[in-house]
């Protein structure tokens, strides 16, 4: 039988994305999981503002450690044009998602990619 490792959720792992402070905290409790799932709520709206460049340094960091991050955000054009266009960037992408539930990340992380 070939059990999949655990999935994090941010909220329950007491991980949230503010600075970018958090994101060394968030890559290295997601090593040895099948993956991260952070909400809306567990990341700052610094996040949605793309010129800070935290959701890039976030993005970044997952794909350099080969780690897998869904963001839950259901609905991304709240957050303005540019973040649409990255949330529709990476509607496939293989190791960085943004989804509209928890339902889409659960079953994405589960799927192995």
């Amino acid at each position: 039988m070939n059990e999949q490792p655990r999935i994090l959720i941010a909220s329950e792992a007491g991980i949230s994305i503010g600075s970018m402070n958090d994101i060394s905290n968030a890559v290295a409790s997601t090593f040895g999981a099948g993956g991260l799932i952070l909400a809306e709520d567990d990341v700052s709206s610094e996040f949605f503002d793309l010129k800070t460049g935290l959701a890039g340094e976030l993005f970044q960091k997952f794909e350099n450690y080969e780690l897998c991050l869904a963001i839950i955000v259901p609905s991304p054009e709240r957050h303005g044009e540019r973040f649409t266009e990255l949330a529709r960037e990476h509607k496939s992408h293989n190791k960085i998602r943004i989804v509209r539930s928890k339902d889409e990340a659960l079953a994405w992380l589960r799927r192995g990619r």
